[in-house]
């Protein structure tokens, strides 16, 4: 007990960073999410183009090495960025794209009865999305999202590869210094913690957008 009471000091400094990653890039990846899912739906070329590319990119490339190239790849052209701001840019620029394609699918499940409903009420597009068809999108796209950010939890432990000293970083160092698992067991405690509470965050939102209950 006494060893894992001096071991939380700096457990809690690793789990401090775990979660400014993780709220950061949920904070913004979200609304990104959407805006990029409607953009893959736009009638204007280019842009649609832009984020089909854009989707293939990052879904079709692991983090770990998106993250390797915002640090050490921008480096090698002259743009050298924090190793935090590096790793919060690759979190945020691979969560939207998986989030813009959970989006999309949900905004084509729209009837579209619903968009021809809302055109002889004399709704514009603008009214429509956010009116009628944004708040089945959030109800229908919950699960795959609660998923996503389940995993979110999980992915910040990859920012060890830029030297930032997160949770699972920090758990790797004791154990090394110390010879022993113990450090492993109470990271995997805070990691069990923090994706039950997003389950509990989730089931709860789940019933609240529950219509038909």
């Amino acid at each position: 007990m006494d060893y894992i009471l001096m071991l939380l000091p700096s457990m809690l400094k690793g789990l401090t960073v775990t979660l400014k990653l993780f709220s950061l890039t949920l904070l913004l990846a979200l609304p990104l999410g959407i805006l990029m899912g409607m953009a893959r739906l736009s009638h204007f070329k280019p842009l649609k183009w832009f984020m089909e590319f854009y989707v293939w990119l990052f879904r079709g490339t692991p983090l770990l090495l998106q993250l390797l190239f915002m640090y050490f790849g921008l480096m090698t052209i002259g743009i050298r960025l924090e190793r935090e701001i590096a790793a919060y840019l690759a979190f945020v620029l691979n969560y939207s794209a998986y989030l813009a394609e959970i989006f999309r699918s949900g905004i084509q499940s729209i009837s579209p009865g619903q968009y021809e409903a809302a055109d002889v009420l004399g709704l514009n597009r603008v009214q429509t999305m956010r009116n009628i068809v944004l708040p089945q999108v959030f109800k229908r796209v919950l699960p795959p999202i609660g998923n996503e950010v389940i995993n979110l939890v999980k992915d910040t432990a990859l920012i060890y590869v830029l030297a930032i000293s997160e949770l699972s970083r920090v758990a790797r160092t004791h154990v090394m210094r110390d010879d022993t698992f113990i450090p492993f067991i109470i990271a995997a405690v805070f990691y069990l913690i923090m994706t039950g509470t997003v389950q509990q965050a989730f089931k709860w939102l789940e019933s609240k957008f529950d219509y038909y209950r």
